[in-house]
């Protein structure tokens, strides 16, 4: 696996030929008053062909505001990614905006890989701690734990009310 970050005429819909998003959830994490349980509620998550667009006009947007793209690339086939974007948030978060991996990758590490390197990224960019949105599945709630992230002090309600079924969850630092 060799980790780079994308150059920005790179990032168009034929660098995700040999990505697949798809996910089947099973069981999300639901906030019941003051804790989070876990609930039965199958879905598959993939995306369209729109999301494919919105995403790539996302990362060129991150890349060209000075923020951070970075992949892996299996034999030069994109096989997961994250990004952080530029502008400091409240309580000195920056926004790990998405980290996904390709669905025939995942449990390998690659993962793990991406988000050191946004937080790495973000320390050296000033935050204090990563702000994460994230995807209620368990599966994906686990590999945010094993990472360290907490529930976020601070809430942006930007990201709440676009995802009310996410956890905002915060990484600090280190």
């Amino acid at each position: 696996m060799i980790y780079r970050k994308p150059e920005i005429h790179e990032i168009d819909r034929s660098l995700f030929r040999g990505f697949t998003r798809r996910q089947v959830v099973m069981d999300c994490l639901r906030r019941e008053g003051d804790k989070w349980v876990i609930k039965s509620d199958p879905f598959i998550d993939d995306w369209s062909e729109e999301d494919y667009a919105f995403l790539v006009t996302c990362l060129k947007n991150t890349l060209s505001s000075g923020g951070f793209v970075y992949g892996a690339f299996e034999q030069n086939v994109l096989k997961g990614f994250v990004s952080v974007e530029p502008k400091l948030m409240a309580g000195g978060y920056l926004d790990l905006s998405s980290i996904h991996v390709s669905e025939d990758m995942r449990g390998q590490g690659i993962g793990k890989v991406l988000f050191r390197a946004a937080a790495d990224w973000a320390k050296a960019h000033g935050a204090k701690r990563l702000y994460i949105s994230s995807h209620s599945a368990a599966e994906s709630q686990a590999f945010y734990k094993a990472m360290g992230c907490v529930d976020a002090e601070i809430c942006n309600k930007e990201h709440s009310e676009a995802e009310p079924f996410d956890r905002q969850l915060e990484y600090k630092i280190k």
